[in-house]
């Protein structure tokens, strides 16, 4: 696609800041929600400084070259709720935490080893694009049920339909407003404007929102008052970070917890490697560079593995390449890297300010909400753009294709265990054996070699 800015450009001081800002926008709501999520204490800007420090090391170790974001990991969920239920107190549990990111990080500094030593063909052969475009369109498609859910927040799903009540009304308008602001702002004529339609879009949003809490202040009319304030009288000035409280618990853990963990981590650490291709797949489709190559899958490998190791042991939550990332990458046209190293700065100097995160994390679930519907429909279309090149005339990528896409859409998450193979990874999998099985018999020959 047409880059405004190219992974090596530097964006002038000014812009940088506000690129950044834009970008830390894009993955803040996901950063902070895994920690939420878990409970347990965990800080919200740990979490952040965490995701900072794991962007910087990936970073470092693909050389500057691969423009995305590390937050963190929906797909360790399990994995750290098994970290505290497995322990004998919180302190324990926190050691599990880093105990587990060290294990997960371990998969990939050996897979990382292995691919340095036999290459990266074997991943071009096993995922060609009519096995990775699909899988691309199902990382932003399994995502499309929470960007309508944040728009549509306070309504009810009775399964059919959301019922709709005056909050909901409320949430709707203001995430329609923020769709249309970022819409608008990403096709204006105005280049400032086109680089950063998500700032612009969230302020037109908060606009609207807290014109109705105002009128919802002013009335005494609850379901008006769609910004809560009240994060800001418990707000902490200084993280409470993860390493802190498990070197309490270190003297705690045994073997039996230890194997408890490993069981828990390692194998979605295999699930999160087939996230990990398919994504930086699709940045290399965006930014004309095949990452895989350069720097190398060894790097982005190492950078994600090493880069989650450091998250974990500040913020307790594992990180991954962001989908939001790249997402924001493509529509805004920005790829500099630079602009990355920015937001993972200014992610690090934000979890200091507790009132700079607090505010962040008064933006209504519902504006962030419309700004998702564009960030995951373009990770969709990102990944059907792959298949341009595809003969869907030919039975054999038809259904592949088709395979993939129903598994991926229709949520065939399946747990076996305490493992979660989860609707992306399956759908991938069962992708992959598709097109071996069924490729033309002189491709299947080529493969074979």
């Amino acid at each position: 696609m047409n880059l405004v800015y190219k992974v090596n450009d530097r964006p002038k001081f000014g812009q940088l800041i506000v690129f950044a800002f834009q970008q830390l926008l894009a993955i803040l709501a996901a950063t902070i929600a895994v920690p939420s999520i878990v409970g347990n204490g965990m800080s919200q800007s740990a979490a952040l400084f965490g995701a900072g420090v794991g962007t910087i090391v990936y970073l470092l170790f693909t050389k500057f070259k691969s423009p995305v974001f590390l937050g963190s990991s929906f797909a360790f969920l399990g994995s750290m709720f098994a970290a505290f239920g497995g322990a004998a107190s919180v302190s324990v549990g926190y050691a599990g935490l880093l105990i587990g990111a060290a294990l997960a990080g371990l998969v990939y500094v050996i897979l990382a080893i292995l691919v340095k030593a036999i290459g990266v063909k074997w991943v071009n052969r096993l995922m060609p694009p009519v096995v990775i475009g699909p899988t691309v369109a199902i990382i932003g498609l399994s995502l499309a049920g929470n960007a309508v859910s944040d728009a549509l927040h306070g309504a009810v799903n009775d399964g059919s339909a959301f019922i709709m009540d005056l909050p909901a009304w409320i949430s709707l308008i203001c995430a329609l407003v923020t769709l249309l602001s970022v819409v608008f702002f990403s096709v204006h004529k105005r280049k400032a404007m086109n680089l950063i339609p998500f700032v612009l879009g969230i302020i037109a949003g908060y606009v609207a929102a807290l014109a109705f809490t105002l009128i919802g202040q002013a009335t005494g009319n609850d379901a008006l008052k769609v910004i809560d304030f009240s994060a800001f009288s418990s707000m902490k000035w200084i993280p409470d970070f993860s390493f802190v409280e498990a070197f309490k618990g270190f003297s705690a853990v045994d073997g039996k917890y230890i194997a408890t963990i490993a069981v828990a981590y390692v194998p979605v650490a295999f699930v999160v490697f087939a996230e990990h291709i398919a994504d930086h797949k699709n940045l290399s489709s965006i930014i004309g560079q095949e990452l895989l190559e350069d720097p190398g899958l060894h790097r982005t490998l190492l950078g994600d593995g090493i880069g989650s190791i450091a998250g974990a042991f500040f913020g307790g939550c594992p990180n991954t390449t962001y989908g939001e990332s790249i997402g924001c990458v493509a529509i805004t046209g920005n790829a500099s890297v630079i602009t990355i190293l920015a937001t993972a700065i200014l992610a690090i100097a934000a979890s200091f300010c507790a009132p700079f995160v607090t505010f962040l994390s008064t933006i209504p679930n519902c504006v962030m909400g419309g700004v998702c519907i564009t960030l995951y429909g373009f990770i969709a279309v990102s990944g059907l753009k792959m298949l341009q090149k595809v003969d869907l005339n030919d039975n054999r990528n038809l259904f592949t294709a088709s395979v993939i896409l129903i598994a991926g859409i229709g949520g065939m998450t399946l747990k076996i265990g305490s493992v979660t193979i989860t609707e992306i990874a399956f759908a991938l999998l069962l992708g992959i054996f598709m097109n071996l099985q069924f490729a033309h018999p002189s491709k299947r020959s080529k493969k074979l070699k």
